[in-house]
C-alpha cells in the first residue's frame, strides 16, 4: 500500500476549519497544512490503489496529482452565488482515456464527517446521452444494462442519476426499467457513510477496493458501450 497511512485526524481538522473559515486569507496561511495534509495524503492513496484498480480496470489513469486524479480545492464561482473560493472536501476521480471525455469512472469524496466511494457517470454530454438512450433501447445492451443494475440493487446499491420527468421524444419503452433509465441523464452508484473504521488507516485502500471491485461491471458497460 505504499505510503499511504490512511486520512488522519490532522486532514479532518483542516477539512473542518477550512469549512468554517473558506477565505483567502486563511487558506494562504495554512497552505502548509493543505499540502501536509490534503494533496499528500490525497496523492499517497491514489498510488496505492493504482494497482489494484488496474487489476479490475486495466486501462484506468490514476494520476497522483492536482488537475490529475485530484480535483482542484478552488471552487469555479464564476457563475455561482455561492462565492466562497474553495471546497471543503477531497474529491478523488480515476478515468479511463482522455480525462475530459471520459464516460465513467471511480471515485471518491472526503469531508469532514462522511466518505463517499462510487463509481459510473454523473453527466452524459449531448452525445453521450444519445449514445446511452439508444444503448437503452437496443435489445443487447438494454438487457445487460438492465441486468447490471438488477444485481447491483440485490447487493445493496441503488443507482442514480434520474432526471427527466418525461421521457425523451420518439422513444417507446417495453418495460418500466427501460422507462427509468431513459429519463436519466446520467448513472452512478456510492456509499455514503459517516467515516468508516479504517478511514484514518491504510485499511481505506481495502475498503475502497472491495467497493469498486463490486460495482465495476456498470463502470466497464458504460465504458465500453458510451465510448464506442
Amino acid at each position: 500500500m505504499g505510503n499511504f497511512s490512511g486520512f488522519g485526524p490532522e486532514t479532518i481538522k483542516f477539512l473542518a476549519a477550512l469549512g468554517k473559515n473558506n477565505t483567502k486569507a486563511w487558506f494562504d496561511e495554512n497552505r502548509a497544512a493543505y499540502d501536509a495534509h490534503y494533496v499528500t495524503p490525497a496523492r499517497d492513496i491514489i498510488e496505492a490503489v493504482a494497482g489494484p484498480l488496474r487489476k479490475i480496470a486495466p486501462d484506468i489513469c490514476a494520476e497522483p496529482r492536482i488537475n490529475g486524479s485530484i480535483f482542484r480545492v478552488n471552487r469555479d464561482i464564476r457563475f455561482s452565488a455561492d462565492k466562497t473560493p474553495y471546497k471543503d472536501h477531497i474529491d478523488i476521480w480515476f478515468w479511463e482515456g482522455p480525462r475530459k471525455g471520459a464516460v465513467s469512472g471511480f471515485f471518491l469524496r472526503l469531508t469532514a464527517t462522511d466518505l463517499i466511494v462510487g463509481a459510473g457517470a454523473h453527466r452524459f454530454d449531448r452525445e453521450k446521452l444519445a449514445s446511452w438512450r439508444n444503448a437503452v433501447v437496443a435489445p443487447e445492451t438494454g438487457n445487460q444494462i438492465q441486468k447490471i443494475i438488477e444485481a447491483l440493487e440485490k447487493k445493496g446499491h441503488s443507482a442514480s442519476g434520474m432526471h427527466y420527468s418525461k421521457l425523451p421524444r420518439g422513444f417507446a419503452p417495453n418495460n418500466p426499467a427501460q422507462e427509468a433509465l431513459l429519463r436519466h441523464n446520467a448513472l452512478w452508484v456510492s456509499r455514503e457513510q459517516p467515516h468508516p473504521a479504517g478511514t484514518g488507516s491504510a485499511a481505506l485502500v481495502d475498503y475502497c477496493m472491495d467497493y469498486w471491485t463490486d460495482v465495476a461491471p456498470l463502470h466497464r458497460w458504460l465504458t465500453d458501450t458510451l465510448s464506442a
